[in-house]
């Protein structure tokens, strides 16, 4: 096996923690994480360090190259890779699962954006291992939220890791569009209880062998309910019935009858559910009341889109640094100023200019889609706990306004800096010796699942920006320009100035196409919601690269330069002038009035 090895990068995490935004200041005084402090925090990371790179990563090598899951027909059962089992045991004994939840759920009671950093450190030693606790963690936090008293005590069954849990929306009919949905329940004598009958696809551990129970999360139509979303409700399926002391006991009428053959997360079971397809006596149990499915999952929906955010920067900070590990080991050729010279020693890769760019531009995108994640993750954290019901209101809104930016932006831009990653490699990293090529298959499924990056744009332009009059997208804008009034006389008066060009543009973008809404042009304006959300990502992510060089200049006049301080001063000018750009252009695009894709003499 090669030298090339993951690390995780703490340094740049407790910098964006601690130094850039102070969690250990700014929520000391938020009684729920009173009991934590620094050192605490310290430690945590720490120990996820350790098991990301120490027990994940093997893993995550071993179990893709031993071609993942392995599901058994005769008896509906899968089996995940070898080391999984063990690493499970690690996982849910240290309270992982649980990291950020409500102690009275079961969980840890951590910040959010500590628990943000946990999760990118456990995806980035393995996201198929990774994907099977973070749902489960989704389904304990809809329980511990909406389920009555005989079922709330099942999260702390979920955030311990004795179970797991599964969230199932998608049909073969329906995929994005969910309102399409058909599974049926059918209500019993029994108040809350129901038979359920159809069939979910892409469920991720819908069937494994790290739990003894597992619960499904089942979007179904009872039968008057009206067509649409507005007729879904959401129940609770256990695998196996619970007898009255809390035993497992009967096997329920809900099996996997098949498994995905997937490009990558090899390790992670995607399955084919049937709901009471043997015997039509699939037990279910509603969440919340008949009609509220859409309601009480979109809880969940916007969740796991910013975990979806999250794996885009960990699947990138991981190909990122075996890249880096690589290039620093690698000898090949002479520096470009010898290169006539064809006795010339030989040198290591990353002192060929163009591996230089290419590995700068993947530390400048990891590292600023890193601090904008764990920014709405503080923001959030404050917003939840805040009794000024103003600014409750204004962080919220900031958050619903930028998840389909981290969800897709960040999906999109950590797939590609894997994509970079494999390219340091050369010809090696097309091949199965070297993690880079692993790492492309696994990051690409993030731009699709959970609504697809297309679906994020649409949500963007035809709902975000019109959250009351717009006022959330102005306020945002508002925001970033009083920052960027005091970047300027910080010194950063060039950089300042780039990035306000760029965000008038974005602003000038969204108006023409709230012109097109007006005029009923609304297929001209979807065309352009990609576009869109791409150059306000692309501004969002210059707006941290700002932001972190203002506090590492601040450092570095207090504790002197340092490796790490400098490179986000140079990452700030390398993204003003080398990705910044691409903002203006996609601005044109989304005003130029193209229309041609609409072309009815296409795709006939």
């Amino acid at each position: 096996m090669s030298a090339t090895h993951f690390k995780v990068d703490l340094e740049d995490i407790r910098f964006v923690l601690f130094d850039q935004l102070k969690v250990q200041d700014v929520l000391k005084d938020v009684p729920e994480y009173s009991a934590f402090d620094k050192d605490l925090y310290d430690a945590t990371l720490d120990e996820c360090r350790r098991i990301s790179e120490e027990v994940l990563f093997p893993i995550n090598r071993s179990g893709d190259r031993s071609g993942g899951v392995k599901y058994d027909a005769s008896n509906n059962t899968v089996k995940t890779p070898e080391g999984y089992k063990a690493a499970w045991e690690q996982y849910s004994s240290g309270g992982w699962i649980g990291a950020a939840a409500n102690p009275e759920h079961g969980g840890m009671g951590l910040p959010m954006a500590v628990g943000v950093a946990v999760v990118e450190m456990f995806t980035g030693g393995s996201m198929a291992f990774t994907m099977y606790g973070g749902l489960t963690a989704g389904v304990a936090r809809v329980i511990g939220t909406f389920a009555g008293p005989d079922h709330k005590p099942w999260a702390q069954k979920l955030f311990s890791g004795e179970w797991g849990g599964t969230m199932c929306l998608t049909e073969a009919g329906a995929g994005t569009a969910v309102g399409d949905n058909r599974t049926k329940a059918t209500r019993t004598e029994t108040p809350g209880t129901y038979l359920l009958e159809g069939e979910k696809i892409f469920i991720t551990g819908a069937e494994q062998d790290l739990t003894e129970q597992i619960v499904h999360l089942v979007l179904a139509r009872t039968p008057d309910a009206p067509a649409g979303s507005k007729g879904l409700s959401i129940f609770l399926v256990p695998k196996f019935i619970l007898n009255a002391d809390g035993s497992l006991g009967e096997r329920n009428d809900a099996f996997v009858v098949g498994v995905e053959h997937k490009m990558g997360i090899l390790g992670s079971a995607t399955c084919t559910l049937a709901l009471g397809q043997r015997t039509n006596k699939c037990v279910a149990y509603r969440v919340g009341d008949e009609g509220q499915g859409m309601e009480i999952m979109f809880t969940l929906m916007n969740e796991a889109r910013i975990g979806v955010g999250i794996q885009g920067v960990a699947t990138a900070a991981a190909a990122h640094s075996c890249a880096l590990s690589y290039a620093k080991e690698r000898v090949q050729g002479t520096s470009v100023a010898n290169m006539r010279d064809a006795n010339a020693a030989r040198v290591t890769i990353v002192n060929h200019p163009d591996v230089r760019r290419n590995l700068l531009n993947q530390k400048a995108i990891v590292e600023t889609m890193r601090s904008l994640v764990y920014r709405i993750a503080v923001k959030n954290d404050i917003a939840e706990h805040t009794t000024d019901k103003e600014l409750k209101a204004k962080l919220h809104g900031t958050v619903e306004l930028l998840v389909p930016i981290l969800k897709s932006y960040c999906s999109d831009q950590g797939y590609q800096v894997c994509v970079d990653a494999l390219q340091v490699y050369g010809g090696y990293g097309y091949t199965a010796e070297y993690p880079a090529e692993q790492y492309v298959r696994d990051a690409k499924i993030t731009s699709i699942y959970e609504g697809t990056n297309g679906v994020q744009a649409m949500d963007l332009l035809g709902r975000k920006l019109r959250m009351k009059g717009g006022a959330l997208f102005m306020a945002w804008m508002q925001e970033i320009q009083q920052d960027l009034a005091m970047a300027s006389f910080e010194g950063f008066g060039e950089q300042s100035e780039m990035i306000n060009k760029a965000l008038n543009q974005v602003g000038s973008a969204a108006m023409h196409l709230g012109g097109l809404g007006m005029q009923g042009k609304v297929d001209g304006a979807m065309l352009m919601s990609m576009p869109f959300l791409n150059a306000m990502g692309n501004v969002a992510l210059a707006v941290e690269a700002m932001e972190q060089a203002r506090v590492a200049k601040r450092l570095i006049a207090e504790r002197g330069e340092t490796p790490h301080l400098v490179g986000k001063l140079v990452i700030l000018d390398y993204y003003v002038k080398n990705i910044l750009p691409a903002a203006t252009g996609l601005c044109k695009q989304v005003q130029s009035g193209d229309e041609s894709a609409l072309d009815a003499r296409l795709f006939a």
